[in-house]
Formats: C-alpha cells, structure tokens, sequence
C-alpha cells in the first residue's frame, strides 16, 4: 500500500494487488505427508499468492500420528520444500469452507490421481459450492510418478518393513523409522515433489475414503 497525503493526515490506497490477493486452502489429513502432498503444495504456491496448508485434526478414522506429529512433519516438509508463501496449520470442529473463509481463501486446492477419485472429487466440489459459493475448487492433475501414491499406501509398506523413502519427505521417512524401524536406510538427499491429499472436513462429517487426496 502506498501512504499519500491528504489534508494533514497520511491515508493508504489499497493497491489493486491487495484487493486481489489470492488464497489458497489445502486441507488434508496428512497421516503422514507425502511426496505427492509437497507437488500439490508446490504447484498451488505458483498459482496462489499463498497456500494455507490445513491439517485436519479429528479425522473418524484412527490415524497413526496425532495431531502435534502431524502438524509438526507437515511443517519440516514444508520447510524442506523451500517455498515461501506457504504457511501451515491445524484445524477441527468446523466446516472447511468455513476455515477458508476464516482465512480469506477464495479456493480449495484439490487433488485428482486418477478416475477413481473423480466422482467423489466432483460432489465434494459441488457439495462445497452450495455452502459456499463464493470460494472455488482448483484440481490440480498428480504427476505420473505419484499417480498411486496414498498415505494409506505409505503406513501400509512401512509398517510390513518396506523401503517408503522415495515416496515421503526425509522427516516423515525419519519418524516412520522411529515407528517402525529402518530396515533399508535413510536417503541422503531424497527428491521432494509429489500430489495426494486426506479425508476433509465436510458438512459436519469426514470422509474416510483413503483414495482422496
């Protein structure tokens, strides 16, 4: 904004970039954060002007982090993304159309692996217009080489002693090592883009279809 003055007083124009400041909600579950979770991230922030990354806190379903080791691996990824308009937080007990317009998000950032994932995509997108029309969904494509890829998918072959340290960021590899032990070995510089998403927050119930990203 640019001071002029006016009177003896300074007032502030509001420069048409801050009236049309573009927000972003990413919400998943994260349980735990993949690489498919960071391209999404990365690919929304070149978009948006910032992403507001949501780890819903009070999935139905049990889930093997809580909610602090959630919150905590999403930030460390973040970090390891290296993307600076991107700011991490927990949400629960609310709608997620509420929470984006609690932070002034005009759009929920999606994700889509393949057909399968569609219809629900697309009733979850209509379903959120009715609540809030003013706020838009953007389905942002997976990549091929993550096009499989579920944190369901992640806990499953680490927990059976599987090697999930091309699919995760190094944090999440780190602490799934702590939890399941490490039989392969840690990468020492793991790549760090990919595309899911979690169960959201929807009209006072949460999916629990572990294909949605």
């Amino acid at each position: 904004m640019r001071p002029t003055r006016l009177r003896g007083v300074y007032s502030l124009h509001v420069t048409e970039q801050t009236r049309t400041r573009r927000v972003a909600l990413f919400p998943a579950t994260f349980d735990p954060p993949t690489l498919g979770h960071l391209e999404t991230i990365a690919r929304g922030a070149a978009i948006f002007d910032e992403v507001v990354v949501a780890v819903y806190a009070e999935p139905a379903k049990a889930t093997l982090f809580t909610v602090a080791e959630r919150l905590a691996l999403v930030e460390a990824s973040v970090v390891e993304l290296g993307v600076p308009n991107v700011r991490v937080r927990s949400y629960s007990a609310q709608l997620t159309v509420e929470l984006a317009r609690v932070e002034g998000a005009k759009a929920l950032i999606r994700g889509l692996r393949a057909v399968s994932d569609f219809d629900y995509e697309l009733q979850l997108a209509h379903t959120n217009k009715v609540l809030a029309p003013e706020i838009e969904t953007v389905v942002l494509l997976a990549s091929a080489k993550y096009s499989f890829l579920s944190s369901t998918i992640v806990r499953e072959v680490a927990r059976l002693g599987g090697d999930v340290s091309s699919w995760v960021p190094r944090a999440v590899a780190i602490k799934l090592a702590d939890r399941f032990g490490d039989p392969h070995g840690l990468p020492s510089s793991p790549n760090v883009l990919g595309s899911e998403d979690g169960a959201d927050r929807l009209a006072g119930f949460v999916t629990t279809d572990d294909r949605i990203r």
